[in-house]
Order: C-alpha cells, then sequence, then structure tokens
C-alpha cells in the first residue's frame, strides 16, 4: 500500500457501485485515488451467479456507457475484446446472463492498479481535517471517502439462531457443498432471487424430492417493465424524488415496489412451464408446492429436518431438509463507521444523503464521505438497481474535482 497522501479519495468496497467509480476516474489526469477492498478478488453475488440467471437491466446500463459512452471500460469494449461482440448481437438476447456481466467487473478490475484486493479498512477516522483509513496494511489519507459496501442478507430475527449448512440466504446457495437432490426444499421469499431458486431447483439434474415455495405476497407477482414506469430508472426522475418530502418518498417508494421488487416475466414463464412439465407430462401431482399469502412464523428442529410453522395457509406447518431464505437484503453502514457514525446525521434510522451522494458530517472535514448503493430511502427505487450506477459514479467525481467533468 502507498503511504503518500492524501488521496483525492479512498473507496471502501468494490462492488459494481466503486468499481464504476473506478473505471470512470481511471483516465483522469492527476486524480489520486485507491480502491480498497476485503476480498481476496473480484465477486458479485457469487452465491447467485446461476447458469440460467440473467440482468433486470439492459447491458448497456454497465459501468460507464450512460455517462461515457468512448469509455474502454464498456460492456459492448469487453464483449469486443473478448472477440464475442458479433455472436452476442446475432444472438439477440434481450439482456445478458449474470455469469457473462461478472466476468465483464472481473474485466474491468483487473484492468485498473488503483484497486487493492484483500484490504479491509477496520476503521475509518478524520484527523487535521484529513480522513485516516487504517487496515491491517497500514494507513492512508484522503480528502474524501467513498462507501460501497453493499447491502447484507435480511435474515428474520427468529430464524437466526438456526442458520447452519441446511438453513440459510439464498445469496450463499452456489457456496454450499450440501445437495438438494432427493430432499424437501422450501423457498421463503416472492422476490426474483426467490423464482430463481424455484427454477433453478426445478431444473437440477438430480431433483429434489419436494420443493415449497413460501411468499407474504398474495400472488408470485411479475416485474413491472413497461415503458413509462422504467422512467423511474432516470436521473431526472430520481433528482425529483429525492427533493420530495420525507413522507411523499414512502409512499411512493411502497408504490413502486413491483416496479423493481417484482418478478421478471421470463423467469415466471419457466417456472409455469416447469411445472407443466413435471405435473401434467410425468405426472408428479405434489411434487413442487406454491404457498402465496402465507408467512413463516417459527422454525423448530426435528430428528430429521425442520418444520416451519407459517400462517395464513390451510396448514399450520411445513417439514423441510433444506430451507432457502430469499428475504432480501438490507443497508446499513460497515462496520468500519462506526467511530464517525454518532457525528453523521439520521432521519428516522437512516442516514441523510445530499444531492451529491454524500453524507452530512459533524467536524472539521475539508472533504466528503459518499454513500453509494445505500440510500433508497432519499433517491429513489433506482438507488441499489445498475441502471444509475455510472450516473451516480459521475456525480461524486464531479464533486470530488470540483468542476463538470461528466454531463449527469
Amino acid at each position: 500500500m502507498t503511504a503518500a497522501g492524501p488521496y483525492d479519495y479512498a473507496a471502501v468496497g468494490m462492488g459494481p457501485a466503486n468499481l464504476s467509480l473506478a473505471a470512470l476516474g481511471d483516465s483522469l489526469p492527476g486524480l489520486r485515488a485507491v480502491h480498497f477492498e476485503a476480498r481476496e478478488s473480484s465477486a458479485w453475488h457469487p452465491g447467485l451467479l446461476l447458469p440460467e440467471a440473467t440482468l433486470q437491466v439492459s447491458p448497456l446500463k454497465d459501468l460507464v456507457t450512460p455517462v461515457d459512452p468512448t469509455s474502454r471500460f464498456s460492456f459492448l469494449a469487453f464483449l469486443a475484446q473478448q472477440d464475442r461482440l458479433y455472436r452476442f448481437l446475432t444472438a439477440r438476447f434481450p439482456t445478458a446472463y449474470r455469469t457473462e456481466f461478472d466476468q465483464y467487473l472481473q474485466w474491468v478490475s483487473r484492468s485498473i492498479p488503483s484497486i487493492e484486493y484483500g484490504t479491509e479498512v477496520g476503521d475509518v477516522g478524520l484527523r487535521d481535517g484529513l480522513f485516516r483509513l487504517r487496515s491491517c496494511r497500514g494507513e492512508v489519507t484522503a480528502r474524501n471517502v467513498v462507501l460501497g459496501t453493499g447491502p447484507v442478507p435480511r435474515v428474520p430475527p427468529f430464524l437466526r439462531p438456526h442458520l447452519c449448512s441446511d438453513v440459510f440466504h439464498a445469496g450463499e446457495l452456489l457456496l454450499r457443498e450440501r445437495t438438494l437432490a432427493g430432499r424437501n426444499v422450501v423457498v421463503v421469499g416472492g422476490g426474483q432471487s426467490g423464482a430463481e431458486m424455484v427454477r433453478h431447483a426445478m431444473r437440477l439434474d438430480e431433483a429434489p424430492r419436494s420443493i415449497t415455495w413460501i411468499t407474504r405476497r398474495r400472488g408470485f407477482l411479475p416485474m413491472d417493465d413497461s415503458p413509462f414506469t422504467n422512467e423511474y430508472f432516470f436521473p431526472e426522475y430520481a433528482r425529483a424524488f429525492h427533493r420530495m418530502p420525507g413522507e411523499r418518498r414512502r409512499t411512493l417508494l411502497a408504490e413502486q415496489r413491483y416496479a423493481s421488487d417484482g418478478i421478471d416475466l421470463a423467469t415466471l414463464e419457466d417456472i409455469y412451464r416447469e411445472r407443466y412439465r413435471h405435473e401434467c407430462i410425468m405426472g408428479r401431482k405434489d411434487w413442487i408446492r406454491l404457498m402465496p399469502g402465507t408467512e413463516v412464523t417459527g422454525c423448530a428442529r426435528l430428528c430429521e429436518g425442520w418444520e416451519l410453522a407459517v400462517e395464513g395457509a390451510e396448514v399450520r406447518a411445513v417439514p423441510a431438509d433444506v430451507v432457502i431464505l430469499a428475504t432480501g437484503y438490507d443497508h446499513r453502514l460497515p462496520a468500519c463507521m462506526d467511530a464517525l457514525a454518532p457525528r453523521l446525521s439520521f432521519a428516522e434510522g437512516a442516514p441523510e444523503v445530499g444531492e451529491d451522494f454524500s453524507l452530512r458530517l459533524d467536524g472539521d472535514a475539508s472533504g466528503k464521505i459518499y454513500l453509494q448503493n445505500g440510500a433508497r430511502h432519499a433517491w429513489g427505487i433506482a438507488d441499489p438497481n445498475l441502471s444509475l450506477l455510472a450516473w451516480r459514479s459521475a456525480v461524486i467525481l464531479n464533486d470530488i474535482l470540483g468542476y463538470r467533468r461528466y454531463n449527469t
């Protein structure tokens, strides 16, 4: 780690959000930046990289293209460099496979020397107007800090004591060695991740004994992907949302939920066809059980397997050998911010985020702390989505630079 400083900014966490920042800033002369990632290499939700899973947005909403279409770090540049551009275009994919987009992210990360993998930032402090970031490799100073550590798995409190090799969050599926073959599998959660877990289990060569899909939602509801709804993912709308009163923002977040948290139509069609194939053609009438409008309220260990207590269904208990929790994610400030957290401004438990994505910090800092991918409450449903990735990074970079380098 280079100790000389101060850097213009130091980034904590290298998911797509801060990787976009690094890609846009890499070609800017005179910009001094360092990017820290605790993991040893680039990995974008590795437990969810199912072979059939696709993006829910256009791959042109990549790290750079919406604000810099000429960048050497675009998804199209990646395809061309890998000699697959013509074949990709000829295949006429409606979007891209997540595994391929992950390859693109790894390709970008390998090209940016300022990324330091295997470096976990343990503490962020403030002294003499500069931020000081400490890790096992030493300390660096920076005028600004950009947080991009991403969300953490959401697990209901009553299930946390039971987490184990057979009860786990969906984000860990491919990181588990245990097989689903011949076992009673229960998937909890009716969003996109839950649907992908069910589809994956249905298509395994060595099939589960049974699959049960439980969701509190009234049905297995599709994502609203219509053109006018997609304008919620425009920068203009995000800015308008940010200027609204808090109560209005909360109302809109609830109303617009299925524009981001529904299931894409192709996944629903796949599941329905697989269900038809198994039930109608193969005669497996009891193989898959769908339980909408049902809430899991308890979990008990049996001699063999588990029993889930449920409400809202015709039964009160559901047996399981494997429980996959597709229960979503929450955002919280990383542990390295514990020392500075008391000096940040919060409203109703969430950090206040300004028009430049900076947090309100009391003190004598010469720069700012910016928050990536953690301000859905302030910026709308597009904030955790890939759609505004490049735009948000451009807003932050323009503010750090002090001039308008990118058209936002």
